[in-house]
């Protein structure tokens, strides 16, 4: 699966604590704290740059790309945007973002299940942090490892589609406890789904110890006018005096395959 995260790595145990797994942990500890060190280099540019840069996670189908597609049009005459693609093929989804007049970069990462923060500033690279208010990163579709990784964003953001069910915080706690915000995405459908309760799932975010606010919204109808107002508010507090950047070493991380089978082990942090 993921040549980073270990999960090919045989007779890897992901619900136990295995001796022989040790050198694998060590290994695997020195690589976050490479990407710790790349991530803080990035968020040092964007900082500098003034440019506010939210990391949107999600499973594969979720509506990310839609959901860009639909606030680039209400928000492009307002805010500079740039949006940085994460698949492991294709330029589908950077060409949907070229299409409505915003520069996109396309990161095709093989057989990685995620970005992490090296591959975030190579595309950097191509892009001008002057010229950007407002950076979207579209994580690769993944409700594991995305979560676990620091890029350099500001805020984190975790999409979760009706058709996937209300109960996937409780299944997937590291991307959910993780997250600055919730977007319950393709509320359309919902007359058709019945068993799904909006409800159910800020109880889970709840239970998950995160109070971050779950919003809902449908793409297709344009129903998104909680996320634009967000979206303003947290811009305007980067651009106020004294805005303090959330510090290196703060987001929510879970040491690799730790057990979660309990989601009310942990506290959010």
């Amino acid at each position: 699966m993921c040549e980073t995260c270990g999960c090919a790595i045989p007779d890897h145990l992901h619900h136990a604590v295995d001796t022989q797994q040790l050198q694998t942990v060590e290994v695997l500890e020195g690589l976050k704290a490479h990407n710790d060190r790349a991530a803080s280099h990035n968020r040092h540019h964007f900082d500098t740059a003034g440019v506010l840069v939210i990391n949107l996670m999600s499973s594969p189908g979720a509506g990310k790309t839609s959901l860009l597609e639909a606030t680039i049009d209400a928000l492009k005459s307002n805010y500079r945007i740039a949006v940085i693609e994460g698949d492991l093929e294709t330029e589908n989804d950077a060409a949907r973002i070229r299409a409505k007049g915003v520069p996109a970069v396309q990161i095709s990462t093989g057989s990685a299940c995620h970005l992490d923060a090296d591959m975030v500033h190579r595309a950097v690279h191509e892009l001008s942090l002057a010229d950007i208010d407002i950076l979207f990163i579209e994580n690769v579709g993944n409700l594991v490892c995305p979560a676990s990784f620091d890029l350099g964003q500001h805020l984190n953001i975790a999409l979760l589609s009706t058709p996937e069910g209300d109960d996937k915080p409780l299944k997937y706690p590291v991307m959910f406890r993780a997250c600055d915000l919730i977007l319950v995405t393709k509320t359309d459908l919902l007359a058709v789904l019945d068993d799904f309760s909006c409800t159910a799932v800020s109880e889970h975010i709840r239970q998950l110890a995160n109070p971050a606010p779950v919003f809902t919204l449908s793409s297709r109808r344009n129903d998104i006018a909680p996320w634009l107002d967000w979206l303003d508010t947290q811009h305007k507090k980067q651009r106020t005096p004294g805005f303090k950047p959330m510090a290196d070493g703060a987001r929510p991380r879970l040491a690799p395959h730790q057990n979660m089978a309990n989601p009310l082990a942990a506290s959010h942090t």
